[in-house]
């Protein structure tokens, strides 16, 4: 049985995704570029997108299951006049109509009824499973596929700009949405509510809960300074938690507790980092009663030394 290697520092990057790539080869380049497997991504972005994606290392992958389930901001274009099978750019055009009728207003009007807390149909090719097998893969076989509305939550939809071309016009808007929300559904549902149609030309995402295009690098950035024989930066593992999750200030006997899997004396409304002297993340806690257990431990005490009783 061959040897383990060293365990890779822990920590986030946050990669400003390229188009044309998919999200996987993106995990496949920074497992490269830190030599390690122990590498996952936090929400898949469509090989068309752009911008930002959540990559763990290490321990810190156990942080991407609460970081995938926030809030995102994206900015995209949308074209009216054109409805496609895939929703976006990527996909066969189905259907024209002529989309310089829409006034001003009416976009308005459009875009306030996709605002707020809404039901979304997700598009039929997205990787949704049915039955085991992914929606897109359905569709791809020839399978029509339509998968239930679900709730989901569009907190901005914000116009930005209009152009105005022969029979289509592009709508580059900004928009905050829940976790779970499609863009281009968005897209689709405006342009049907229109009568003309819609999909989505381009997508870039800014954020991903508290973390944004501020902290983002390109592959290339990240490729050169590991080239140069620098470590891959990262945003550690503690400050990229307290980014998408309450914090709660442990004492060093409670970070112990949290490390063996016992529960603390702690009151807290929901999945909390807690967090000890360091900074150091030691645990995502979760209420039980008067205390608090851990749910996932990202520094486990070592078994040796485990006092007696310590097991859950």
């Amino acid at each position: 049985m061959g040897r383990r290697g060293p365990e890779p520092a822990p920590g986030i990057v946050v990669i400003d995704k390229p188009q044309g790539w998919t999200s996987h080869d993106v995990v496949a380049r920074v497992r490269r570029l830190a030599q390690t497997s122990k590498v996952g991504h936090a929400g898949t972005l469509d090989p068309m997108a752009t911008g930002v994606l959540v990559v763990g290392i290490g321990r810190a992958t156990r942080l991407l299951t609460y970081i995938v389930g926030h809030d995102k901001s994206y900015d995209a274009t949308i074209r009216l006049g054109e409805a496609t099978v895939t929703d976006d750019a990527e996909g066969e055009v189905t259907s024209r109509a002529d989309a310089s009728v829409v006034t001003d207003d009416a976009l308005a009007r459009g875009v306030a009824a996709l605002t707020g807390d809404i039901l979304q149909r997700p598009s039929a090719v997205s990787a949704i499973k049915i039955d085991g097998k992914r929606a897109y893969a359905r569709v791809r076989g020839g399978e029509e596929v339509e998968l239930p509305e679900r709730p989901v939550t569009v907190s901005r939809f914000e116009v930005v700009d209009v152009r105005r071309a022969g029979g289509v016009v592009d709508v580059d808007v900004r928009v905050d949405v829940s976790s779970g929300t499609y863009v281009r559904a968005l897209a689709r549902d405006l342009g049907a509510g229109l009568g003309v149609g819609g999909h989505l030309t381009a997508l870039r995402r800014t954020r991903v809960g508290g973390l944004d295009l501020s902290r983002a690098r390109t592959l290339e950035e990240l490729g050169a300074l590991v080239e140069a024989g620098e470590t891959l930066p990262r945003v550690s593992l503690a400050e990229a938690a307290a980014a998408t999750l309450p914090v709660l200030e442990v004492s060093d006997d409670d970070a112990r507790a949290l490390g063996y899997g016992q529960f603390i004396d702690a009151i807290v409304d929901g999945p909390t980092v807690a967090i000890a002297h360091g900074p150091r993340a030691i645990a995502v806690i979760e209420p039980k009663g008067p205390r608090a257990k851990p749910t996932v431990v990202f520094e486990p005490a070592a078994a040796s030394s485990a006092p007696d009783g310590a097991a859950q």
